[in-house]
């Protein structure tokens, strides 16, 4: 397999975007479950099919791109060819400004070249991205991502556990910066219910409480991935004049601040969006003390 994605890797981006979307609707047409629950999803948060439709073929698109993000060749950078910057200005004013930033980067657009985009822009001027990161459950992909998606510069992964959490604490009070996918369905009792895209969701109260914490700034971070494979545009939008970065806020109410403004950069790109995601199921149990930086 990784012999396979090294293949892979070197095959221009315009050719594996276009067999993405084919595969995306490969998957689409042969998987009734899926087909329901991505419909299902994006009706629920007022979107029809001319709306959603071209998330079918972005789906495959994100798998698509994949070996070339995990395993070209190390030193092969990806600003000057494929990457464009918006918003840049306001992130780097925040980071001048060392309170630390935290980048709010839901399952939209192509997330995986964010961070490694980001990480390679600025590791000589603010170090590092620093990430939660757990290993994967199979082997096969665990050794995918062993085999070079993790280690590339520009990138610091920490544990998902107390002791990852209390690294990302330092790391913001330190002046530096973090990503966060914050559309994941957390474990039971590392969340609280908050309206998401119009429906209840059970939601992370680790990003709200490190901003609570540390003061850092936040700003939506999206990747959008451009037509034929011409490549991606990375956006900056900072968040602000809400309970999520106001430290006397409830976390009910950061946490509702935080699911509203990614729900307002969804509905600016749902043709991009993970809408396939079960993000509105009942969290599992699981007795895991980090991910909510109480006890940090």
């Amino acid at each position: 397999m990784i012999t396979l994605f090294r293949l892979l890797a070197r095959v221009p981006m315009p050719l594996m975007h276009w067999f993405g979307a084919m595969l995306g609707w490969l998957v689409w047409w042969s998987a009734p479950g899926y087909r329901r629950r991505f419909r299902a999803n994006a009706a629920s948060a007022g979107f029809g099919p001319g709306q959603y439709r071209p998330a079918i073929s972005a789906a495959g698109k994100m798998a698509s791109e994949l070996p070339w993000l995990w395993l070209r060749p190390h030193g092969e950078t990806v600003l000057d060819r494929v990457v464009r910057w918006e918003g840049v200005e306001a992130f780097e004013a925040a980071m001048q400004a060392k309170k630390g930033v935290i980048l709010v980067a839901p399952h939209l657009g192509s997330w995986e070249m964010c961070g490694q985009a980001i990480g390679e822009r600025f590791l000589a001027s603010y170090g590092p991205i620093t990430a939660l990161f757990r290993p994967a459950r199979k082997k096969w992909m665990a050794d995918l991502i062993a085999a070079g998606s993790r280690d590339r510069p520009g990138l610091q992964t920490l544990p998902t556990n107390n002791t990852g959490v209390r690294g990302l604490i330092r790391t913001l009070r330190g002046g530096g910066y973090t990503g966060i996918l914050p559309d994941q369905v957390p474990p039971l009792g590392q969340g609280v219910w908050a309206p998401f895209l119009g429906r209840p969701a059970y939601t992370m109260t680790l990003l709200p409480r490190l901003a609570q914490q540390t003061g850092a700034a936040c700003f939506l971070s999206v990747c959008e991935r451009l037509p034929r494979g011409a490549g991606y545009v990375i956006r900056f939008e900072p968040i602000v004049g809400t309970a999520l970065t106001d430290a006397t806020a409830p976390i009910e109410d950061a946490a509702a601040a935080m699911n509203d403004a990614i729900s307002g950069l969804i509905r600016s790109l749902p043709g991009q969006y993970v809408w396939d995601y079960a993000r509105f199921k009942e969290p599992r149990a699981e007795r895991v003390a980090a991910a909510t930086g109480e006890a940090a």
